[in-house]
């Protein structure tokens, strides 16, 4: 099967000389369409810099990426902001929805920016809302939901592009347990169902059962998984 995305010795570097910070050393991850991972490790272990790079906000040093097979940092002068924009969802620790638009207003704003309007950009709108259960919430402001409902949201947001992949950053942390487990047991639904990779950042181990595997980070590098669930590398198969 076709990965979603492919990372291969990646590494990242900051300043020069004795200043340099090495952010990220030789990292190797693969990510199959309808795979659930979790990213752990301690804060500066790397996991943000590896978050930025795949979703395609930060360059790496050295190594290579494959969205969907296509080498991306390739010094070719690819679009990343379209790529981005077409290829990839974005889940915030505090859900990021505009507070002054309605849960659909939310949903809307990014299919307007992927080209899609009218009757099509509603449709798509109240049919995500409808699949992840908040469609009786669409006319709301972010502030009369919950955290819960708040997430749901997001993640209809993420998905209005259909994304090859969605990279969550913290989705958990906001919320108590119950909560948390249900926003997660939702991301591995929308993997499963859409055949979505999904890459989840976080510190709560908690979330561990929901997942399809753990890349975890220690000073850049990648380090063998304490669990059965363990990231497999690029050239092996699962």
């Amino acid at each position: 099967m076709e990965y979603a995305i492919q990372a291969t010795d990646l590494s990242k570097s900051y300043g020069q000389g004795h200043t340099q910070v090495d952010a990220l050393k030789g990292v190797n991850m693969t990510v199959r369409p309808g795979e659930l991972f979790a990213i752990m490790g301690p804060s500066g272990s790397g996991k943000t810099t590896l978050l930025m790079i795949l979703g395609l906000v930060t360059e790496p040093s050295e190594g290579r990426v494959l969205l969907e097979g296509q080498n991306i940092y390739n010094g070719t002068g690819l679009d990343l902001q379209r790529l981005r924009r077409e290829k990839i969802g974005f889940i915030f620790q505090f859900s990021n929805l505009i507070p002054f638009l309605t849960a659909k207003e939310n949903v809307l704003l990014s299919l307007e920016l992927i080209g899609i309007f009218g009757r099509q950009a509603d449709a798509r709108a109240m049919e995500l809302l409808e699949y992840l259960e908040v469609a009786d919430r669409a006319g709301n402001l972010p502030e009369h939901l919950s955290g819960g409902e708040r997430q749901r949201v997001a993640v209809a947001r993420a998905l209005a592009n259909n994304p090859a992949i969605i990279l969550a950053d913290e989705p958990t942390a906001a919320l108590d347990t119950e909560r948390g487990l249900s926003v997660m047991r939702l991301l591995r639904k929308v993997s499963k169902e859409q055949g979505t990779a999904i890459l989840v950042v976080t510190h709560d181990t908690r979330m561990i059962s929901e997942v399809d595997g753990v890349i975890r980070l220690m000073d850049g590098r990648m380090v063998e998984s304490d669990g059965s669930k363990q990231q497999s590398q690029p050239q092996s198969s699962r």
